[in-house]
C-alpha cells in the first residue's frame, strides 16, 4: 500500500497543476475555463478526501480518473486550451499506487478520452491544440517515468506498517467502547438473541451455536436439553453450517429447525410436539429481525478473539522475558555459590552457603514452574478437563503431592475464551493449594456440559489465610470469572483445608429454574 508520502507527492501535483492553470484562466476572464476548473478541482478534491480518510475503496481507480479528466478537458480545451495541462496528473497518479503499467494504460485513456470527445463535440481538433494534447500527455508520461524510481522504492514493505494500523484500529476501538450500549458480553447477547427468537417461534429448546474449529460451541440456549435433544440440535446447526458460504436457507426436519442469523452464529431448536408450525413466523423473517442484534454478537465474538489473542501474546512475552532474564540471572547467582561453597573459610561458612544454595534452587524452581505456567494453554484438539491433568500431573511430579483429577466431560466443546479462562482460574487453584496450603492430597473435579462447567479444586491444608500485601491471585481469579460470566466461590471445608469452585451458568432467555444444572454421577 502507498505511503502518506506518496499521497502526498501525488497532492502537491494537483495542488500546482491548478494552479498553473487557474491564473491564466482567472487572468483571462474565460468562464468556460472557469466551470472546467471547478470540474477538475471537484475530481481531485473527492481523491484527496478518500485518501486522507483511508476510505480507498472509495477513491476513483487512475483510468477512472484520467477519463474523467479527458472528458473535462475535452469540452474546454476550445475556450481555454490550459485546462489540457490537467493531462499531466493521471499518469502520475497511477504509477503512485499502481505501477508503470497501470500508468501506460492510464495514458492510453485519457488519450482517447479527449480525442473522441473533442471529435464528436468540436467535430474537429485544431494543430495546436493536437500539439498541446500530445505534449501535455507526453509530460505526463516522462514525469511518471521519473517519479516511478521513487514510487517503487515508496512501496516497499515497511515492517512497521501493521503496528501503525494497529494503533490506529486499537485507538478507534478504545472510542466506540464507550458508545456501545448492550456491552461485549457473549452470554448476555446470546441470551438477548434467544429471547427474540422465541417471540417469533413457539419452541421448548432453543441453542446458540458459534465455530469452534471444526465443531460448534453452544454460547446460550434456552433450556437444560437431555442428551438426544442436544445431539438434534448440534446437528441441526451443523447442516446449516456446512452450506456454501453466502448461503442461509434455514433448516426444518420434524420437529427440528435451524437457521444462522450471522457469520459466526447459528440458532437451533426444537418445536413443541404436536405444534403447528405455520402459526410461527418464517425462520428467514425472524433471521431478518435478528440482524440488528446479530450485529452486535459478532462484534462480541470478535473482541473475545482479540482479546485471547492479545493475552497469549503478552503470556509468552512474559514466559520468556522470565526466562531469558530473571531465571538465567538467578542461575548465575546459584553458580557463584558453589564456587564460594567448594572452599568455605568454616563449617559455618559452609552450612550457610549450603542453605542459601536451596533457597536458589527453589527460587529457579518456582520462576521456571511460573514459567510453564504462562506457556500452558488449551489446544485446539485437547479439551479442558485433558489440559487440567496435564498440569495437575506437572505440578504432582514436582511437588510430590498426590493431585487426584476427575473429569465428567461431554464432547461439546466451549468457546476458546471461555476455556482459557477456567483453564487458567484452576491452574492457580491448584498452584496455590501446592505452594501456601501445606496439603497432603488436593483433589480436582471438573464437570463441563457445554455451554455450562464446573470446576473444584479441595485440598486438606491449613485453610483459608489472611491475604499478603503482595498477593493477588485470588482478585486475579474472581476478574476471570466475572470476565466470562461464571461465580467464583472460595470457602474453608467443615473439618480442614479450603475449596476452590468456579461454576458458569448461562443465562436463560426464558424461565427461571434454579435446579442444579450439573450433578454427581453415582
Amino acid at each position: 500500500m502507498p505511503s502518506s508520502q506518496t499521497y502526498a507527492v501525488v497532492g502537491a501535483a494537483r495542488l500546482f497543476a491548478l494552479l498553473a492553470i487557474g491564473g491564466p484562466i482567472v487572468w483571462l476572464h474565460q468562464e468556460q475555463g472557469l466551470l472546467a476548473l471547478a470540474a477538475v478541482c471537484g475530481v481531485w478534491v473527492y481523491q484527496a478526501v478518500t485518501a486522507t480518510r483511508r476510505e480507498l475503496e472509495l477513491s476513483l481507480s487512475p483510468m477512472t480518473e484520467a477519463a474523467a479528466i479527458g472528458v473535462i478537458c475535452a469540452l474546454a480545451m476550445e475556450d481555454a486550451p490550459v485546462v489540457l495541462a490537467a493531462l499531466v496528473v493521471p499518469p502520475l497518479y497511477a504509477t503512485a499506487i499502481a505501477g508503470i503499467r497501470t500508468m501506460l494504460r492510464t495514458v492510453m485513456v485519457e488519450l482517447i478520452s479527449v480525442v473522441a470527445l473533442a471529435l464528436m463535440w468540436w467535430e474537429t481538433i485544431k494543430t495546436d491544440q493536437a500539439i498541446a494534447i500530445f505534449t501535455w500527455a507526453m509530460a505526463g508520461l516522462g514525469l511518471s517515468l521519473i517519479a516511478a524510481v521513487t514510487f517503487s522504492s515508496d512501496r516497499i514493505p515497511d515492517p512497521l506498517a501493521p503496528y501503525r494500523d494497529a494503533q490506529e484500529h486499537l485507538r478507534q476501538l478504545i472510542d466506540l467502547a464507550g458508545s456501545l450500549s448492550s456491552g461485549l458480553d457473549v452470554g448476555a447477547l446470546g441470551g438477548e438473541l434467544l429471547s427474540q427468537v422465541s417471540d417469533g417461534i413457539p419452541n421448548r429448546a432453543l441453542v446458540l451455536y458459534v465455530p469452534r474449529g471444526d465443531a460448534l460451541a453452544p454460547v446460550a440456549s434456552t433450556v437444560e436439553l437431555e442428551a438426544a435433544d442436544a445431539v438434534a440440535t448440534e446437528t441441526l446447526a451443523g447442516d446449516v453450517r456446512l452450506q456454501e458460504r453466502g448461503a442461509s436457507h434455514p433448516i426444518e426436519i420434524g420437529e427440528g429447525f435451524a437457521f444462522r442469523v450471522s457469520d459466526q452464529a447459528i440458532v437451533a431448536g426444537l418445536r413443541p410436539a404436536g405444534s403447528d408450525s405455520s402459526r410461527s413466523l418464517p425462520l428467514s423473517t425472524v433471521a431478518h429481525d435478528l440482524s440488528d442484534t446479530a450485529v452486535k454478537l459478532d462484534a462480541a465474538l470478535l473482541f473475545a478473539q482479540f482479546r485471547d489473542a492479545a493475552t497469549a501474546d503478552e503470556r509468552n512475552r512474559l514466559a520468556r522475558e522470565m526466562h531469558d532474564g530473571v531465571a538465567q540471572d538467578i542461575a548465575s547467582l546459584g553458580y557463584i555459590i558453589d564456587a564460594l561453597a567448594a572452599r568455605p573459610a568454616d563449617e559455618a561458612q559452609a552450612k550457610a552457603l549450603s542453605m542459601l544454595r536451596e533457597r536458589v534452587s527453589k527460587v529457579v524452581a518456582e520462576v521456571r514452574q511460573s514459567v510453564m505456567n504462562l506457556r500452558t494453554s488449551i489446544g485446539e484438539n485437547e479439551s479442558l478437563g485433558a489440559a487440567i491433568s496435564n498440569v495437575a500431573r506437572h505440578l504432582s511430579e514436582s511437588s510430590g503431592i498426590p493431585i487426584r483429577v476427575r473429569l465428567d466431560e461431554q464432547p461439546t466443546r466451549l468457546r476458546p475464551e471461555v476455556e482459557a479462562e477456567l483453564f487458567r482460574i484452576a491452574q492457580e487453584s491448584i498452584n496455590n493449594a501446592v505452594k501456601h496450603a501445606r496439603a497432603t492430597s488436593i483433589d480436582v473435579r471438573c464437570q463441563v456440559y457445554a455451554p455450562e462447567a464446573i470446576i473444584t479444586v479441595t485440598d486438606d491444608g491449613v485453610g483459608l489465610q489472611a491475604a499478603r500485601a503482595d498477593s493477588h491471585g485470588l482478585k486475579i481469579m474472581r476478574e476471570r470469572a466475572r470476565l466470562i460470566g461464571a461465580e467464583l466461590v472460595v470457602r474453608d471445608n467443615a473439618s480442614r483445608g479450603l475449596t476452590v469452585s468456579v461454576a458458569l451458568k448461562i443465562p436463560r432467555s426464558t424461565g427461571s429454574d434454579d435446579s442444579p444444572i450439573l450433578t454427581e454421577q453415582r
